[in-house]
């Protein structure tokens, strides 16, 4: 069964049960229409529906002008005196679309409230149900009381495959050479593309996915899932609340260092395969990284989705919030509803004590800081969606406890100043990120790296390249290219965070010892290539 059966179902039991009025937030019109048209059937109704153009319609989309108008006080009097008809009245459930644009009228708004008092008071022969369709959530406050709301949810992978095989099935079989069409489609959806087409269109609604899947039919004589994630990266851009961010190509290669993090992402991969969901596998919840400022955790943020082959959204907690009561709550709300609906995928919530810190520090938010918090907590321990969360932090003396207990993440890494053999295996993707073949400097890479670099971060090792690069061409405008003395004139002129701040290492050192965390980078006397290392 799929969740929008599902959904169904429980609209029956409702209706089953005499609820007066139903809210259904929803922007597929047509594709909860029909779900509810069985319900109300199923559980002993006759279903009409209600807009302002053409008033009141029968299934067949029909109008029925002897029942109601256009306007939506002559429809609901009409309703009103088919509840009270008594034993020669006639069941109904009324789904009517456009009435939310009628409820900042107080006339309207209150006909509405009267209905919901009354007709669960009616006699079961002319019961009659309210179902109000849109897309706004917010119900007014004197119908919260009356109004049950219902989430429609989007097409599932069930539903996701069955479009797919519909805009298929509406190809033709061959084409006017007479070569085969369908089949051809089908035949390259072969090796776990079919899969990746399905898993690159979940999260869109009914009509974006069919739209989508036949633009690429006519464009494409197939199905690309790169057309369909683009539709998808669109659909992010829409709702405002969360950023679509392109991850950086080549995976953990980009990464230098951090051996036993890159490690623990790798052992992850097959968890996100089509194989790990048929075993019943649970899908990885995330992994909290703590540690200096400029040390990789970012990076590493914008690198485990290409290894993971999924999208990366990046949710900024602070840009949620708003001026106006309850509602940073519910953009919080509303962004991670839109991340599970493009599951599977990656959510970032970088430097995450920062706006989370209100929540333990007493700060003088009106407890939007504690709300926020509640909210992300609640939805990492209920979430079923495959929504692999990577949130990194400073600050450790922020970070609220409830956000370390067992169970809100898979893992929690502390990220400390790099390792002689981390700052070269640094300086060598930084190289090789501006077109330098690191083997070029030999052995005095290693050397620049060793002494020189001693407690830089990894950010202020990578500004080193484009640093020399600069010394290299206003020495002769290009003509030789750097050597090991530019990036040592650049090395000398840093004044590393070890130095500016020290304090803030040691905190984040003693908390990794009290065991808290796991160290991100093996000891360096043990220090081991994984298969995310460099070679140099």
């Amino acid at each position: 069964m799929t969740r929008a059966e599902q959904v169904g179902e429980e609209i029956q039991a409702y209706l089953r049960a005499r609820t007066p009025l139903l809210w259904i937030v929803t922007r597929e019109e047509g594709r909860a229409e029909g779900i509810l048209f069985r319900a109300a059937q199923a559980a002993g109704y006759v279903p009409r529906t209600w807009d302002c153009a053409d008033g009141v319609c029968d299934l067949a989309g029909r109008p029925m002008p002897e029942v109601g108008s256009t306007d939506p006080v002559d429809t609901l009097n009409a309703i009103r005196e088919r509840a009270l008809a008594g034993s020669g009245g006639e069941p109904g459930v009324w789904i009517l679309r456009d009435l939310p644009g009628w409820l900042g009228d107080a006339g309207t708004l209150r006909k509405v409230r009267t209905m919901a008092r009354l007709l669960p008071t009616v006699p079961l022969a002319s019961r009659q149900a309210l179902v109000i369709i849109t897309p706004v959530p917010e119900v007014p406050p004197t119908l919260a009381g009356h109004a049950t709301v219902i989430e429609w949810p989007l097409p599932d992978r069930t539903e996701v495959a069955a479009l797919l095989d519909a805009a298929i099935n509406r190809l033709p079989e061959t084409d006017r050479e007479g070569k085969p069409v369908r089949e051809a489609v089908r035949a390259d959806l072969s090796n776990g593309k079919r899969d990746a087409a399905i898993d690159a269109a979940v999260g869109l609604s009914g009509e974006e996915i069919a739209s989508t899947y036949s633009t690429s039919l006519v464009k494409t004589r197939k199905i690309d899932p790169a057309a369909v994630s683009a539709e998808k990266k669109r659909v992010i851009s829409r709702e405002r609340v969360i950023e679509w961010v392109e991850p950086i190509p080549g995976g953990l290669l980009n990464v230098g260092g951090l051996g036993r993090l890159k490690q623990w992402i790798e052992g992850k991969i097959p968890a996100f395969s089509e194989k790990a969901r048929a075993f019943g596998l649970p899908a990885p919840r995330g992994v909290l990284i703590v540690g200096v400022p400029g040390c990789g955790k970012s990076l590493t943020a914008k690198v485990v989705p290409t290894a993971l082959g999924v999208p990366l959204l990046r949710l900024d907690l602070g840009a949620v919030k708003s001026k106006f009561v309850g509602e940073s709550e519910g953009n919080l709300r509303r962004a991670l509803k839109t991340a599970e609906t493009c599951a599977p995928c990656v959510l970032w919530l970088d430097e995450i004590e920062k706006a989370l810190s209100g929540a333990t520090q007493g700060a003088a938010d009106g407890g939007v800081s504690a709300d926020a918090l509640g909210t992300l907590l609640s939805w990492q321990q209920e979430r079923a969606a495959s929504v692999f969360l990577i949130a990194t932090a400073n600050n450790v003396d922020a970070l609220p406890p409830e956000l370390l207990r067992a169970g809100r993440f898979d893992a929690v890494f502390s990220v400390d100043l790099p390792t002689a053999t981390e700052r070269t295996e640094i300086l060598a993707a930084a190289l090789r990120a501006h077109k330098r073949d690191p083997k070029a400097l030999g052995e005095d890479l290693a050397r620049i790296a060793g002494g020189p670099c001693e407690g830089f971060s990894g950010s202020e090792i990578a500004s080193l390249v484009p640093e020399a690069l600069a010394r290299a061409f206003a020495r002769d405008q290009g003509r030789t290219d750097l050597t090991p003395a530019d990036l040592l004139a650049a090395a000398s002129e840093i004044v590393p965070l070890s130095k500016t701040a020290p304090e803030k290492i040691a905190k984040i050192r003693d908390w990794t010892r009290s065991g808290r965390a796991r160290p991100a980078s093996f000891p360096e006397k043990v220090e081991t290539k994984s298969a995310g290392q460099i070679d140099v």
